[in-house]
């Protein structure tokens, strides 16, 4: 009998965990001292349309360490051309190219380690992606064929792969 008590409690704490993954809090609840912040800064500049804001603190399991944010106000990226990031989008729309992406910043940084990987393909194909990768800014070399995810864009990329998320 306690056991199966202690499995409907289990069972009931998982079903509440995965419904606030699931529930966007509301304005008002919860902790959100970085959007506070954003507001008064857009109120500061008085931003009437108001703006977004990225930002993250990551430690990579190679060990290096990026802090880094971006905001950016509505009235800009409603009037830009949404065009100029098709690129960089179509350069993430390859599920190779992700895995490629998430294994150098795990620490691959040669062709020849990625090439060590099941379902990357071939030595060329690996290439292909690594040419589009860096053409769209999401990669550069280092020299003697290494390849790293530069600086400003390791956190935009975690947040466009977190944004992807449902």
């Amino acid at each position: 009998m306690e056991l199966e008590q202690r499995v409907a409690d289990l069972e009931r704490r998982l079903a509440a965990l995965e419904n606030a993954q699931h529930t966007a809090p509301r304005l008002g609840e919860g902790d959100f001292w970085a959007l506070e912040g954003f507001k008064d800064q857009l109120a500061g500049l008085q931003a009437a349309d108001g703006g977004v804001l990225f930002t993250g603190a990551v430690r990579l399991p190679t060990g290096e360490q990026y802090e880094w944010q971006h905001g950016s106000l509505t009235e800009g990226l409603l009037d830009a051309d949404w065009t100029e990031a098709a690129e960089s989008f179509a350069a993430l729309g390859h599920p190779v190219r992700m895995r490629l992406l998430r294994e150098i910043l795990g620490g691959r940084r040669t062709a020849a380690e990625l090439a060590e990987l099941d379902e990357v393909g071939t030595t060329g194909q690996i290439y292909h992606h690594l040419r589009q990768l860096t053409g769209a800014g999401w990669l550069h070399t280092t020299g003697r064929g290494r390849y790293e995810v530069p600086a400003g864009r390791v956190v935009p990329l975690l947040v466009a792969l977190s944004a992807a998320r449902p």
